[in-house]
């Protein structure tokens, strides 16, 4: 029993249902960000496009009731409602690094599950080669979404061994609590090599697809944000640099590490790619 993402006030976390859960691997031993600075400046269109806009307007978001659909080339599809969709797994914590797009990070203590537990359980078929996620679509309520910034809902898309991969995870909490709802409640994908707009929002279908699917970013601008939007300082966003990253709380900028600091484990899927063409 998750519980729902209280409303955004100064006392957040005392409005938050807690969580249990156990240390996971992969974990970082950065500082973490503080935080109402995570719950506070964010990047959520579907509440707005100012960093502000989903802190203030997290009550917009609507999650009771939740449910997720699992569909396409698999053999155990199904409609699960949230607490069955997390009910089999047991929680673990991963902190890990967070590096948007924009060139500012976080480390964030994320709780969750693994991805590939789900695909488990779907079971693919052979011919699944991408798994495609959708995030709600409610433009009744969710303000952003009455505008054209992005084409909706917010889709997402990932190739099979990256959907697999360990460090990828299903996040339902933060900081010892529940997702808040400028977060992504009440449940979200977390892909740390990658920059965060691929860790899509406030899932509501998973599909296993053929071909790579569509994804929100890479449809609006496709030459500035690629399908693997892998992190890579040695190649620019067409508008600015990548090379360094301000941490939100810290004053100087840092280098910006190649997948993240992640390379060690994610880097062997991306063997004899030109990562300056696929990024």
């Amino acid at each position: 029993a998750l519980g729902l993402a209280g409303p955004a006030g100064a006392d957040l976390r005392d409005e938050l249902k807690p969580l249990d859960a156990e240390p996971g691997e992969f974990s970082t031993d950065e500082s973490l960000t503080p935080f109402e600075d995570a719950t506070t400046y964010n990047n959520f269109f579907e509440l707005g496009s100012g960093k502000e806009d989903p802190h203030r307007l997290a009550d917009r978001l609507q999650t009771d009731p939740w449910s997720i659909r699992v569909e396409g080339l698999c053999d155990n599809p199904g409609e699960y409602a949230l607490e069955d969709f997390i009910d089999p797994w047991s929680l673990e914590e991963r902190i890990y690094r967070l590096r948007c797009v924009e060139g500012w990070s976080m480390v964030i203590p994320w709780i969750g599950f693994e991805l590939n537990r789900i695909i488990d359980r779907a079971e693919p078929t052979g011919s699944a080669r991408y798994v495609a996620f959708e995030s709600i679509h409610d433009p009744d309520n969710l303000p952003g979404q009455r505008r054209s910034v992005l084409e909706w809902p917010y889709v997402e898309g990932l190739r099979m061994d990256e959907a697999r991969h360990p460090l990828t995870i299903v996040s339902v909490g933060m900081y010892d609590h529940v997702l808040p709802n400028q977060n992504g409640a009440p449940i979200r994908l977390v892909v740390p090599w990658k920059y965060g707009f691929k860790s899509i929002k406030s899932i509501v279908r998973i599909r296993f697809v053929e071909d790579e699917p569509p994804t929100s970013w890479n449809r609006m601008q496709p030459n500035e944000y690629g399908f693997y939007s892998n992190v890579n300082p040695d190649v620019d966003h067409p508008r600015w640099s990548q090379a360094t990253e301000r941490r939100i709380g810290e004053f100087r900028r840092r280098r910006t590490k190649m997948f993240n600091g992640y390379g060690e484990e994610v880097a062997s899927m991306y063997a004899g790619m030109d990562l300056t063409e696929k990024y």
